[in-house]
């Protein structure tokens, strides 16, 4: 009997001593990531300029599960008005760990409310988010729950901090015109302005096409770069140091969720989507926008609903 109560308090004794190392090692972890994330912000706090905002954002809940997000990339200069540079969709699917993209091109010519047609990207530039939210819901049929703005320069400090060799890219042709940096043909490790460049060159026949399609192809890259060990061990110096650069809608809740569904999903393939879609659209040239894309609004409604559903 002796003997037996003797084992007990011994197992009683493993499991608090177990319990007590565990609580050790998540307060540990904790301190560093807090620490981190301090570290990062602090390097960039007030280096960062205000972004458009416009009315208040109207954002919602999804009913089936999936929420869209409307990616908006800018890039400001320190001016306090831009054209959205990218504009982007991203449908995140929690229960299955699953991103898909609809690329919009910046030159579709829509029907932006309470101001007539004009270039997609002009929605933002006249009324912040809200205004390109309703102007996609009007014109596309598509439910828009949250927003995130990303200023160029928080894409830049993210790369080179959560991935300081650089990000593997094969750079299909040489590229330098109008990207602020020359890059060579061939597989390389670009840095976070070389790799901004590479996704926003164009001056080649596919034009913003093929813009759109290195857009997609780098946000892949640095999803299969971020699930690496040593990647998640500098996330949260890289979330706090693009804090400054980064405005959404999303709750604190809602943007953990996203960035660990994405840490620990272990990759994966995102699919992916351009719009207007292959035969859709004719390129008119109007007085006072240039040459813009005319589309075919039932087949590019039609494919998004396809493509999301």
């Amino acid at each position: 009997m002796e003997t037996r109560v003797k084992r007990r308090k011994k197992k009683l004794r493993k499991g608090r001593t177990f319990f007590a190392l565990l609580i050790l090692i998540i307060m540990i972890t904790a301190g560093y990531a807090g620490s981190q994330y301090w570290i990062g912000y602090q390097s960039t706090k007030g280096a960062a300029p205000e972004l458009n905002q416009g009315e208040d954002f109207q954002r919602s809940s999804p009913e089936g599960g999936k929420r869209n997000v409307l990616l908006i990339g800018v890039d400001s200069r320190g001016e306090e008005k831009s054209r959205s540079d990218t504009m982007m969709i991203a449908q995140w699917d929690p229960e299955s760990d699953t991103i898909k993209l609809v690329s919009l091109m910046r030159d579709i010519y829509a029907e932006i409310p309470e101001y007539g047609p004009y270039k997609l990207n002009t929605a933002y530039y006249l009324g912040g988010p809200e205004l390109l939210r309703k102007t996609i819901n009007h014109n596309f049929d598509v439910e828009i729950h949250d927003y995130m703005i990303v200023d160029f320069k928080a894409f830049e400090t993210a790369v080179d901090t959560i991935a300081p060799d650089g990000v593997d890219i094969n750079v299909e042709k040489a590229m330098s015109e109008k990207i602020g940096v020359s890059l060579e043909e061939g597989q390389q490790k670009l840095n976070g302005q070389e790799l901004l460049g590479y996704a926003r060159f164009r001056a080649d026949s596919e034009g913003d096409f093929g813009r759109v399609d290195r857009q997609q192809q780098v946000i892949e890259a640095l999803i299969d770069h971020t699930v690496s060990v040593s990647s998640i061990a500098r996330a949260p110096k890289t979330l706090g140091a693009v804090q400054p650069y980064l405005q959404t809608s999303l709750s604190e809740s809602a943007k953990l969720s996203l960035f660990t569904s994405v840490l620990f999903s272990g990759g994966g393939d995102v699919e992916r989507l351009t719009v207007p879609v292959e035969g859709s659209y004719s390129t008119p040239t109007y007085e006072g926008a240039g040459s813009v894309l005319e589309l075919d609004w039932a087949v590019n409604q039609e494919a998004i609903k396809e493509f999301l559903k």
